[in-house]
Parts: structure tokens; sequence; C-alpha cells
């Protein structure tokens, strides 16, 4: 688990007004910070500095930060870095399709640095309990190591974003028992991050197209369980 002060954070922004006070507040709380303008240079700069966590502007030249998280989750490095979107609240701009594109959390502009600082401290609180895990599951015909964030069916390796990866491993870890969405979005975003429900529904979605409909069951009204019957 890393200290704040080797917590490497991107700030990509097309308003260096934003750019600038965001860079003074991380700085200053001992984060060490590097900066892009569009999602192009974003992807280019991600890839030298490796950050933790991407704080991402969506409207933005050149490159629209829906289409820089898209082309970030592919690569393979930046599968499990935490990206927050950035987003005025002027902007038709849809929460679904931040998840779709793998966000993990968005903000409001203008930006109030405790709420962006203690956005940024659950992230590390989570990351500092996901390091203390060090068990397998084996359930169902799949191996999941939560060590590793990795998924394995048969000899195939499946690999999973880091919130579709915590999702099938929590669920997992009590199978058969039914979480309602509201538990599942405490217990995977946590309370300090603000999503809606559909996003769970999002998410159960592509962990089911990459393990198979039968392992998570919805059961009407109510929630999902990891289903071994």
């Amino acid at each position: 688990m890393q200290t704040t002060s080797t917590y490497k954070i991107l700030v990509v922004d097309d308003d260096p007004d934003i750019v600038e006070m965001l860079h003074y507040n991380l700085t200053r709380e001992g984060y060490h910070v590097a900066q892009a303008g569009n999602g192009k240079t974003a992807i280019e700069e991600a890839q030298a500095f490796k950050p933790d966590i991407i704080l991402l502007d969506v409207m933005m030249p050149v490159l629209d930060g829906i289409a820089a998280c898209r082309q970030l989750r592919d690569i393979s490095e930046f599968r499990h870095t935490h990206i927050i979107f950035l987003t005025a609240r002027s902007e038709e701009f849809s929460e679904v399709a931040a998840f779709e594109a793998g966000a993990d959390d968005f903000l409001t502009k203008p930006i109030k640095p405790r709420a962006l600082l203690s956005r940024l401290a659950a992230f590390k609180r989570r990351d500092a309990q996901q390091d203390e895990i060090s068990n397998v599951i084996e359930i169902a015909g799949l191996r999941i190591d939560r060590t590793s964030f990795a998924v394995y069916k048969g000899d195939s390796k499946i690999t999973l974003p880091k919130k579709e990866f915590e999702l099938l491993s929590f669920l997992a870890a009590t199978p058969n028992k039914v979480f309602s969405r509201e538990e599942l979005l405490h217990n995977i975003w946590g309370s300090d991050v603000y999503v809606i429900a559909r996003t769970v529904d999002v998410h159960i979605r592509k962990v089911r197209e990459k393990i198979g409909e039968e392992n998570i069951r919805t059961i009407k009204g109510v929630g999902y369980k990891f289903n071994t019957d």
C-alpha cells in the first residue's frame, strides 16, 4: 500500500485555472502531480507518469474524457487505475455513460478542494483494505485470485476492470446470499462516492458478458446473488 507522499495523480483539464488550483491543493497534501490539457495528451502522460488516480475532465478538445477513459481502460496497466471524472453542472452528462466508459466516480464543478481530498482519501482506504486480502476463491468453475485481480474459468484467464472484479469477488465471497443494489453500492463504491443504483446493473451486465450468465442471478425487486444452485 502506498502512502500519500508516493500517490501519483494525473490532472486532465483544458482549463489552466482548474489545473493550477488542483495542482496546488494536491501537492500541498503531499501527492505527486502531473497534468495534461486534453484526452490525447492524458493517455501519453499516463503511460509515462504511471498515475494511481486520474482526474479527468469530460469536455475537452482533441479527445474528450469519455473517449480517453475508454482508451485508458483498454491499456492493461490502467485497468485498475482510479479514474474520477470532472464535469460541469451545465453539461448534458450521463452518469451511466461515465461508468460505462470505466469511471470509478465523478465530481461536479466547481471543484471543492475539501470534497476532492475526502474522495481521494476514500479511494486510498479501499486500496489499503484490498491490500490486506490475500485469499483465492474457487467456486462454480471460477478461480478468483484477489491478490492479483485475476479470474480464471477453466484454463482461460478473464480480465476484468477493477470495479467489475471487486463486484464479482464480493458476491462470490458469500455465495447464494442476496445483496440489494444499495448494499453493493456501499460495499464496492463506498459511502463517500456518489453513484446511482443503475451503476450496479451496468457492472453486473459487463461481468456476465465475460464470465457467463449463470453465475450471477437477479432476484427481481431485491438485488443480486452469486449462484451455485
